[in-house]
């Protein structure tokens, strides 16, 4: 369970992403590893932790209309990525 899972989630192995697991914490940012079991993500931290959160506490980065950069929730992205295959 790691690349095809991170792939219909819009990801990519070893992906920047950011994440927090409180909403009072600043946003931290990590390395997508893979999917756990559970339907968690698996990450590795600036420090070489490995955690597994829920999609719902990951920012992944995407570009802005005038190619920016910016960041959007990872459950928007896998929305998005889950209807292409509908089409």
């Amino acid at each position: 369970m790691s690349e095809q899972d991170l792939a219909r989630l819009g990801l990519r192995i070893r992906e920047t992403i950011r994440f927090r697991r409180r909403t009072t914490e600043r946003w931290a940012t990590a390395r997508a590893l893979g999917v756990e079991t559970d339907g968690s993500i698996r990450i590795a931290d600036g420090r070489g932790a490995v955690l597994s959160l829920p999609a719902a506490s990951i920012e992944v980065s995407v570009s802005g209309p005038r190619g920016a950069a910016r960041w959007e929730p990872l459950e928007a992205r896998a929305a998005r990525t889950e209807q292409l295959p509908l089409l």
